[in-house]
Parts: C-alpha cells; sequence; structure tokens
C-alpha cells in the first residue's frame, strides 16, 4: 500500500492525548477538506508502496504497543484490513484514525477516532475542481457508516470547529447518527494549524464543553512541534 510516513511520537489528539504511539499515515483520501494539515497525504498524496511485512517490522523497532493509523483516509487502502489483522496478531493496540466515510466491515480496531467532516471543511471551487467538491459534498457525511463504528468499537467522535455555527451543526450530526452516543464521546477540536489560530478559539471550544458536557481536544502535537511532517 502507499505509505506517507511511519514515525513515533506522543499521541496529539483525543482520549490517548500523550500515550507515545507509532504512526502508519497512510497515502491517499477520498476527500479533499479546505483546512487539511496534510496535504501530502490527501490533497497531492505521495509516498512509497509498501508491503505488510514491511510495515510490521518498522512498528516493531518501537518500544510501544500503540498503533495510530492514520492518512489521508486509511480506509480507502486495500491492503489495510490484513494490516490491522497483522497488528492484533502482534498484540498491538490499534487506533484507526478515520472520517467515517468507509464501512469497518468487521476491521481489527480498538479505538476508532471518527471524524465527521462538517460543512466547514468544504474547499472552495476556485481551489480545486468542480467536481472534487462535488464529490467531497456527497462523501464527507455517512450516518449509517458512522452508527456501523460506533455500534461495534469503541469510538470517540471528533469535531474540527471554526465558528459557532460549527458547534450547532456537529450537535445536528450526532442526532443523524441516531445512536446512544454519551456526551463525552464528543470531542471539540480547534481548526488552526498554529497555536495562534487554535487559541483563538479555544474559549469557544471550553465554554460550548461546559455547557453541553462535550470533551475539549488539545492538538498537542501543534502545540509542542510546530504543522510538520513527523510529529
Amino acid at each position: 500500500m502507499r505509505i506517507s510516513e511511519v514515525f513515533c511520537s506522543v499521541q496529539g489528539e483525543g482520549s490517548l492525548v500523550g500515550v507515545p504511539s507509532v504512526f502508519i499515515r497512510t497515502s491517499g483520501c477520498n476527500l479533499r477538506c479546505r483546512w487539511c494539515d496534510t496535504p501530502y497525504a490527501s490533497w497531492r498524496p505521495t509516498g512509497d508502496e509498501r508491503s505488510v511485512e514491511s510495515l510490521l517490522a518498522e512498528v516493531n523497532t518501537f518500544p510501544t504497543r500503540y498503533v495510530v493509523v492514520t492518512g489521508g483516509e486509511p480506509m480507502v487502502a486495500k491492503e489495510m484490513p490484513e494490516l490491522l489483522t497483522r497488528l492484533r496478531e502482534a498484540g498491538k493496540h490499534i487506533t484507526i484514525e478515520t472520517a467515517g466515510t468507509v464501512a469497518p466491515n468487521g476491521v481489527a480496531c480498538d479505538l476508532v477516532s471518527l471524524s465527521p467532516k462538517l460543512a466547514n471543511s468544504t474547499p472552495s471551487a476556485e481551489a480545486i475542481s468542480a467536481d472534487w467538491v462535488t464529490r467531497h459534498e456527497q462523501t464527507r457525511l455517512q450516518p449509517d457508516i458512522l452508527r456501523a463504528w460506533i455500534e461495534h468499537y469503541d469510538y470517540q467522535l471528533k469535531f474540527v470547529i471554526s465558528h459557532q455555527a460549527d458547534i450547532f451543526e456537529a450537535a445536528a450530526v450526532v442526532d443523524r447518527i441516531d445512536a446512544p452516543v454519551t456526551p463525552e464521546r464528543i470531542l471539540l477540536m480547534p481548526e488552526g494549524v498554529s497555536i495562534e489560530a487554535m487559541r483563538e478559539r479555544y474559549e469557544l471550544l471550553i465554554d460550548t464543553c461546559k455547557a453541553r458536557g462535550w470533551r475539549f481536544s488539545p492538538r498537542l502535537h501543534i502545540e509542542l512541534f510546530g504543522n510538520k511532517r513527523g510529529t
């Protein structure tokens, strides 16, 4: 499969923030989010073809058992089910970071980090072809698929928030999923690729979490390392 990068860092987002983890970042995505912070794995996918065996060998060079499979959109990779099975056999704790647009179909996973894309993700027609804008809009939100993940895996729902309107849209998405999602499973992350941009949204996110019982998720890797690869 085409792999953008493999590296060890601390998890920067979600319920396992701070846990040393090996990240396997696949290259390729079925969306084109306007604010994507990994364009080299989505908008302009690059990387090398890697075998499952070579990935397992590299993962096993690191001391942590936590592995995060991310992208791009990792679930579009044809070899992904095999990789996840082999990681499970090796005793790894597997987190899949996905937009929730591809059904799980029983893949091995200990924590699915679902990040449904809100309207703030849609790219402009000036930035990309009109066909991709339409494709993104038609694909970005799949309530039935999100429900399938939630019903069969430990999960968290992460929403990227830019403005107040995104809060109401996130609540509407949760309603559309039509599953018993408890408030602490809903995580809000600030949109931005700089500390300054993120901190401008902290007050909105924290006030919302206090009012609704949702959780605030930092983007620790941006705080620690900036917006760069391998972190």
